[in-house]
Protein backbone atom coordinates (compact mmCIF):
# COMPACT_ATOMS: atom_id res chain seq x y z
CA UNK A 1 0.00 0.00 0.00
CA UNK A 2 2.96 2.71 0.39
CA UNK A 3 2.61 3.36 -2.98
CA UNK A 4 -1.03 4.08 -3.56
CA UNK A 5 -2.47 7.41 -4.64
CA UNK A 6 -2.99 10.36 -2.15
CA UNK A 7 -6.81 9.04 -2.76
CA UNK A 8 -8.47 6.42 -3.98
CA UNK A 9 -11.83 4.59 -5.07
CA UNK A 10 -12.78 0.84 -4.02
CA UNK A 11 -13.38 -1.54 -7.00
CA UNK A 12 -16.48 -2.32 -4.38
CA UNK A 13 -20.04 -1.94 -5.70
CA UNK A 14 -20.74 -1.44 -2.20
CA UNK A 15 -20.56 2.21 -2.07
CA UNK A 16 -22.15 5.66 -2.20
CA UNK A 17 -20.65 6.63 -5.67
CA UNK A 18 -18.15 9.30 -4.14
CA UNK A 19 -15.09 8.81 -3.40
CA UNK A 20 -13.21 9.36 -0.14
CA UNK A 21 -11.87 13.29 1.20
CA UNK A 22 -8.69 13.38 -0.91
CA UNK A 23 -5.31 15.05 0.24
CA UNK A 24 -5.51 18.75 0.93
CA UNK A 25 -9.02 19.27 2.25
CA UNK A 26 -9.48 20.14 5.88
CA UNK A 27 -10.69 17.42 7.86
CA UNK A 28 -14.17 17.99 9.13
CA UNK A 29 -14.49 18.36 12.80
CA UNK A 30 -16.33 15.58 14.84
CA UNK A 31 -17.10 15.16 18.24
CA UNK A 32 -18.29 11.14 19.16
CA UNK A 33 -18.29 8.63 21.80
CA UNK A 34 -15.11 6.78 22.68
CA UNK A 35 -16.69 5.08 25.27
CA UNK A 36 -20.61 5.30 27.56
CA UNK A 37 -18.84 8.07 29.68
CA UNK A 38 -16.30 9.78 27.06
CA UNK A 39 -16.24 11.43 24.18
CA UNK A 40 -13.59 12.64 21.18
CA UNK A 41 -13.20 15.71 19.66
CA UNK A 42 -11.15 15.68 16.50
CA UNK A 43 -10.31 19.16 16.59
CA UNK A 44 -8.44 18.73 19.94
CA UNK A 45 -5.88 16.79 18.70
CA UNK A 46 -4.59 18.98 16.78
CA UNK A 47 -0.83 19.81 17.32
CA UNK A 48 -0.03 16.00 16.48
CA UNK A 49 -1.18 13.57 13.32
CA UNK A 50 -4.11 11.66 13.85
CA UNK A 51 -4.96 8.48 11.69
CA UNK A 52 -8.70 7.76 11.15
CA UNK A 53 -9.41 4.16 10.42
CA UNK A 54 -13.42 3.96 8.97
CA UNK A 55 -14.45 0.09 9.10
CA UNK A 56 -17.57 -1.57 8.65
CA UNK A 57 -18.37 -3.85 11.96
CA UNK A 58 -16.81 -4.75 15.04
CA UNK A 59 -16.74 -8.42 15.52
CA UNK A 60 -16.52 -9.19 11.30
CA UNK A 61 -13.03 -10.95 10.15
CA UNK A 62 -11.77 -8.62 8.43
CA UNK A 63 -12.66 -6.22 10.79
CA UNK A 64 -11.18 -7.71 13.67
CA UNK A 65 -7.69 -8.68 12.50
CA UNK A 66 -7.34 -5.09 10.53
CA UNK A 67 -8.02 -3.79 14.00
CA UNK A 68 -5.96 -6.52 15.87
CA UNK A 69 -2.52 -5.44 13.31
CA UNK A 70 -3.13 -1.88 14.23
CA UNK A 71 -2.65 -2.25 17.81
CA UNK A 72 -0.24 -5.17 17.24
CA UNK A 73 2.22 -1.79 15.47
CA UNK A 74 0.53 0.85 17.53
CA UNK A 75 4.02 1.37 18.65
CA UNK A 76 5.01 2.53 14.89
CA UNK A 77 2.37 5.12 14.93
CA UNK A 78 3.21 6.84 18.60
CA UNK A 79 6.92 6.33 17.14
CA UNK A 80 6.07 8.98 14.51
CA UNK A 81 3.57 11.00 16.71
CA UNK A 82 0.68 10.39 15.59
CA UNK A 83 -3.21 9.34 17.45
CA UNK A 84 -4.97 6.64 16.04
CA UNK A 85 -8.69 6.03 16.18
CA UNK A 86 -10.80 3.71 15.01
CA UNK A 87 -14.69 4.72 13.64
CA UNK A 88 -17.49 2.61 12.82
CA UNK A 89 -21.08 3.10 13.08
CA UNK A 90 -21.58 0.67 16.16
CA UNK A 91 -22.52 1.80 19.37
CA UNK A 92 -20.26 2.67 22.32
CA UNK A 93 -21.25 -0.11 24.34
CA UNK A 94 -20.67 -2.43 21.58
CA UNK A 95 -17.02 -0.88 20.97
CA UNK A 96 -16.15 -1.50 24.32
CA UNK A 97 -17.31 -5.00 24.16
CA UNK A 98 -15.22 -5.48 20.80
CA UNK A 99 -12.25 -3.70 22.29
CA UNK A 100 -12.33 -5.43 25.90
CA UNK A 101 -12.49 -9.06 24.04
CA UNK A 102 -9.47 -7.90 21.58
CA UNK A 103 -7.46 -6.07 24.61
CA UNK A 104 -7.19 -2.94 22.32
CA UNK A 105 -5.28 -0.07 23.67
CA UNK A 106 -6.68 2.89 21.31
CA UNK A 107 -10.21 4.57 20.95
CA UNK A 108 -13.17 3.23 18.92
CA UNK A 109 -15.38 6.03 18.03
CA UNK A 110 -19.27 5.83 17.85
CA UNK A 111 -20.67 6.90 14.88
CA UNK A 112 -23.84 5.82 15.94
CA UNK A 113 -26.62 8.74 15.98
CA UNK A 114 -26.85 10.56 14.07
CA UNK A 115 -26.03 7.11 12.36
CA UNK A 116 -23.15 7.27 9.96
CA UNK A 117 -23.01 11.31 9.76
CA UNK A 118 -19.22 11.61 10.12
CA UNK A 119 -18.38 8.93 7.57
CA UNK A 120 -20.65 11.01 5.57
CA UNK A 121 -18.68 13.82 5.79
CA UNK A 122 -15.54 11.51 5.34
CA UNK A 123 -16.84 10.51 2.22
CA UNK A 124 -16.58 6.93 3.67
CA UNK A 125 -20.52 5.91 3.91
CA UNK A 126 -21.89 2.58 2.49
CA UNK A 127 -25.10 2.37 1.01
CA UNK A 128 -25.80 -0.79 2.91
CA UNK A 129 -25.59 1.47 6.13
CA UNK A 130 -21.74 0.84 7.38
CA UNK A 131 -19.00 3.01 7.25
CA UNK A 132 -16.80 1.87 4.58
CA UNK A 133 -12.94 0.75 5.13
CA UNK A 134 -11.44 4.03 4.53
CA UNK A 135 -8.28 5.50 5.45
CA UNK A 136 -6.94 8.65 6.73
CA UNK A 137 -3.51 10.62 7.84
CA UNK A 138 -4.49 13.94 9.16
CA UNK A 139 -1.77 16.45 9.68
CA UNK A 140 -0.99 18.59 13.16
CA UNK A 141 -2.94 21.34 11.47
CA UNK A 142 -6.16 19.61 10.56
CA UNK A 143 -5.71 18.69 6.74
CA UNK A 144 -6.18 15.28 5.13
CA UNK A 145 -2.36 14.48 3.78
CA UNK A 146 -3.27 11.09 2.35
CA UNK A 147 -6.77 8.88 2.39
CA UNK A 148 -7.45 5.39 0.65
CA UNK A 149 -10.58 3.40 0.17
CA UNK A 150 -10.33 -0.55 0.42
CA UNK A 151 -12.85 -2.94 -1.16
CA UNK A 152 -14.83 -3.90 2.09
CA UNK A 153 -13.69 -7.56 2.24
CA UNK A 154 -9.60 -6.49 1.71
CA UNK A 155 -7.58 -5.85 4.84
CA UNK A 156 -5.80 -2.71 3.66
CA UNK A 157 -3.41 -3.49 6.10
CA UNK A 158 -0.99 -0.72 7.66
CA UNK A 159 1.66 0.21 4.80
CA UNK A 160 0.17 2.96 3.39
CA UNK A 161 -0.31 4.55 6.06
CA UNK A 162 2.89 4.31 7.81
CA UNK A 163 4.57 5.67 4.76
CA UNK A 164 2.17 8.64 4.63
CA UNK A 165 3.47 9.19 8.28
CA UNK A 166 6.71 9.70 7.35
CA UNK A 167 6.50 11.68 4.33
CA UNK A 168 4.84 14.48 6.84
CA UNK A 169 6.79 17.62 7.14
CA UNK A 170 7.92 19.08 10.85
CA UNK A 171 5.50 21.43 10.71
CA UNK A 172 2.79 18.47 9.82
CA UNK A 173 4.03 16.65 12.48
CA UNK A 174 3.47 19.47 15.14
CA UNK A 175 5.15 20.09 17.68
CA UNK A 176 3.14 17.88 19.98
CA UNK A 177 4.29 14.63 17.94
CA UNK A 178 7.54 15.50 18.17
CA UNK A 179 7.42 15.98 21.69
CA UNK A 180 5.62 12.32 21.48
CA UNK A 181 8.03 10.49 19.33
CA UNK A 182 11.02 12.15 21.70
CA UNK A 183 9.50 10.59 24.82
CA UNK A 184 8.56 6.97 23.25
CA UNK A 185 12.01 7.00 21.63
CA UNK A 186 13.47 7.75 25.71
CA UNK A 187 11.41 5.04 26.97
CA UNK A 188 12.57 2.55 24.55
CA UNK A 189 16.37 3.64 25.32
CA UNK A 190 15.42 3.18 29.18
CA UNK A 191 13.87 -0.13 29.15
CA UNK A 192 16.83 -1.71 26.75
CA UNK A 193 19.32 0.06 29.29
CA UNK A 194 17.60 -1.73 32.61
CA UNK A 195 17.48 -5.31 30.59
CA UNK A 196 20.74 -4.84 29.61
CA UNK A 197 21.87 -3.83 33.26
CA UNK A 198 19.65 -6.65 34.72
CA UNK A 199 21.17 -9.01 32.41
CA UNK A 200 25.11 -7.79 33.22
CA UNK A 201 24.07 -8.87 36.98
CA UNK A 202 23.03 -11.80 35.85
CA UNK A 203 25.83 -13.14 33.92
CA UNK A 204 28.19 -11.81 36.48
CA UNK A 205 29.60 -14.01 39.42
CA UNK A 206 29.19 -13.06 43.26
CA UNK A 207 32.28 -11.89 45.10
CA UNK A 208 32.64 -15.41 46.27
CA UNK A 209 31.06 -17.20 43.80
CA UNK A 210 34.99 -18.90 43.27
CA UNK A 211 35.92 -19.38 47.13
CA UNK A 212 36.30 -23.01 48.25
CA UNK A 213 33.93 -24.20 50.56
Amino acid sequence: MAGQQDSSKSASGDQTGAAVLPAGTEAPNFTLKAAPDRSVTLSELRGKPVVLAFYPADWSPVCGDQMALYNEILPDFRDQGAELLGVSVDGAWCHKAFADARKLRFPLLADFEPKGAVSRAYGAYADSGVSQRALFVIDATGIIRWSYLSPMGVNPGADGILAALERLTPDQRGSKATASASASSASASSASATSAAKASAQASPGSDAGAVR
